[in-house]
């Protein structure tokens, strides 16, 4: 018996009987572009793992930066292109001036270095008085400076030693400083032309990501999107107020004390201020420089004041100007800034905080859902701003 589907319809007729079976698919479809989706993902991390960090370290100048762009970009009449390119521009001459300066100096210090050593190996040198002032070790000091320096040729042939056991160490570090600079300077290139991109279309990919963002998270995602930024921000501009300001004040503290090359002294320390422990170790050890080279008040007046003025930065001002706009204890912001530099060097400075706010920033979130779960889940209702600490919240 067949079946016509419709009348006057002259496809072929239907046999009428039992229904075959319907084929389930092996793999479904949205299983298996799940898994594409994912193994596309893994793999283009994989391959491009190199550039995660001039991409964070490009995101975070720009993060840092964004207000002033703004302001370049009203001057330049609305050109993205020409207030990336000037952005840019500012941005190399910042790094490179300091570079110059600082490279200046070094190689003084070495064409100096180099001379001293020329003439102490002609004519040998006197032990430095400074070694009969020092409480421990000083004849032991004295005697090794006077049998491997102080003699005419000592140092040369001390030298010679040297190079002639550890050739091959030497070959390798020298190979290896060779690789990190080269390392470093293509890093440094990407990540100029990717602060370029950031710029120049910083506004359409935010936009995307705030598209995808209300998707996932619709009741919160435009507080957990904005702690980003304005964390970033905070954090780079704190600490850059107080690596310049610590070199300042520092640097002039070395003048002061009597410590040779205190410009030179304060530029390095001012680096290291935004390392945590730097500045103290900086200090330290031109302090006890001082007491070693026979200024013993110099020295301990120095250290002295290099702990006050620490004990006041970290205490007040860091936790104030790091913190960022969720107001994080001292506590969250040491770890940020000791676990970002141990994982990811320099950039880890800044990743580390913006981690741990996002962190704080999500558990109060979770403290209001379980204080009010009806104000927050509610979207009738206006959400409270979980930026500020909570009574009820530990942080």
């Amino acid at each position: 018996m067949t079946n016509l589907d419709q009348p006057g319809d002259k496809r072929r007729p239907r046999l009428l009987g039992p229904a075959a079976p319907a084929r389930s698919a092996l793999i479904p479809p949205l299983w298996a572009a799940r898994w594409i989706i994912l193994l596309i993902v893994l793999i283009s991390i994989y391959f491009f793992h190199g550039f995660l960090v001039p991409v964070l370290a490009a995101l975070i100048v720009g993060f840092a930066s964004w207000p002033l762009y703004r302001h370049v970009l009203h001057l330049v009449g609305g050109s993205r292109t020409w207030a990336a390119s000037i952005m840019i521009a500012a941005i190399v001459l910042f790094l490179v001036v300091p570079a110059l300066f600082i490279g200046g100096y070094a190689v003084q210090e070495v064409r100096m270095l180099y001379q001293w050593a020329l003439t102490t190996n002609s004519v040998g040198a006197p032990e430095p008085e400074w070694f009969s002032t020092l409480p421990i070790g000083g004849d032991w000091a004295a005697e090794i400076w006077r049998d491997r320096i102080g003699r005419p040729g000592a140092l040369g042939a001390l030298l010679e030693g040297a190079v002639g056991a550890n050739i091959l160490n030497i070959y390798h570090s020298i190979l290896s400083i060779s690789g990190g600079t080269l390392n470093f300077l293509l890093n440094l290139l990407f990540g100029i032309v990717a602060l370029l991109f950031v710029y120049r279309d910083g506004e359409s990919l935010a936009g995307q990501l705030d598209k995808i963002g209300h998707r996932i998270f619709p009741l919160r995602w435009d507080r957990l999107s904005r702690i980003i930024p304005a964390t970033i921000s905070s954090t780079v501009t704190g600490m850059t107020i107080i690596a310049i300001g610590e070199g300042i004040v520092l640097g002039i503290a070395y003048w002061l004390a009597g410590a040779p090359s205190p410009v030179l002294l304060g530029i390095i320390t001012g680096v290291a201020a935004m390392i945590p422990g730097g500045a103290p170790l900086s200090f330290t050890l031109v302090s006890a420089y001082l007491v070693a080279s026979g200024s013993p008040f110099h020295g301990l007046a120095l250290l002295a004041w290099g702990s006050v003025e620490l004990f006041i930065v970290d205490k007040t001002l860091r936790p104030k100007l790091v913190g960022g706009p969720i107001k994080l204890p001292f506590l969250p912001t040491f770890f940020g800034l000791i676990g970002g530099v141990k994982t990811m060097g320099f950039v880890g400075l800044f990743i580390g905080p913006v981690l741990m706010a996002l962190l704080v920033s999500m558990w109060r979130e979770w403290m209001l859902d379980l204080d009010d779960p009806v104000t927050v889940n509610n979207p009738t209702e206006p959400v409270v701003l979980a930026t500020e600490p909570q009574e009820n919240t530990p942080l």
